[in-house]
């Protein structure tokens, strides 16, 4: 009889062992749940601070009110090279209007280049620096150029992986909307294909 209970304690104390961890892991994946979603459309914009390319620290949340072109890019990206003309058309096409553009490059190198580069392309809005690849791993992008239309609310109204013509008038109907009517709500952002 004391055989099969000293027999029968390890069974039970394994069950318990596996009981604990089952629980520990469903805890900690619900709780970095948010980490993995992807943010698109109708969800809300990842704040986030970097430097622009002369050091100064500048926030998402500094534009609330406004709608912003969040473009990342890089200067070895082929693509990036063509939409950026267009990108400094948007920019001066809205000049004055409650719009920025924020483009933040993913370049590992020197603030220096990614300066040299962008002055090259006669770029005059924002460019911020995610040098270690901080904010692109948080907005889950899957390379560049990937482009999100933040609503006044700080609602991502439109995602757009790739490069666009932003002077083609179907590419800025959401800007434009978004000036002239405001923001939607949440779920009518969701059902719009990009």
């Amino acid at each position: 009889m004391a055989e099969e209970k000293e027999k029968g304690l390890p069974k039970a104390a394994i069950i318990g062992i596996i009981v604990v961890v089952v629980f520990a892991v469903v805890f900690i994946v619900m709780g970095q749940k948010q980490r993995f979603a992807p943010v698109v459309p109708g969800s809300e914009a990842l704040d986030f601070t970097l430097p622009d390319l002369k050091g100064k620290e500048v926030s998402l949340k500094d534009y609330r009110g406004k709608v912003v072109f969040l473009n990342f890019w890089a200067t070895w990206c082929e693509p990036c090279k063509d939409e950026i003309p267009s990108m400094q058309a948007l920019y001066e096409r809205f000049e004055g209007e409650p719009f920025e553009i924020l483009a933040v490059s993913i370049d590992s190198d020197a603030p220096e280049v990614v300066e040299e580069f962008a002055k090259g392309y006669g770029v005059t809005f924002p460019v911020l620096h995610d040098r270690k690849g901080r904010i692109k791993e948080m907005y889950k992008t899957t390379g560049v150029p990937e482009t999100f239309i933040v609503d006044q609310n700080g609602v991502v109204a439109e995602k757009v992986w790739g490069p666009r013509d932003w002077t083609s008038p179907i590419s800025i109907m959401t800007i434009k909307d978004l000036l002239e009517n405001g923001p939607k709500p949440r779920e009518a952002y969701k059902k719009k294909k990009s």
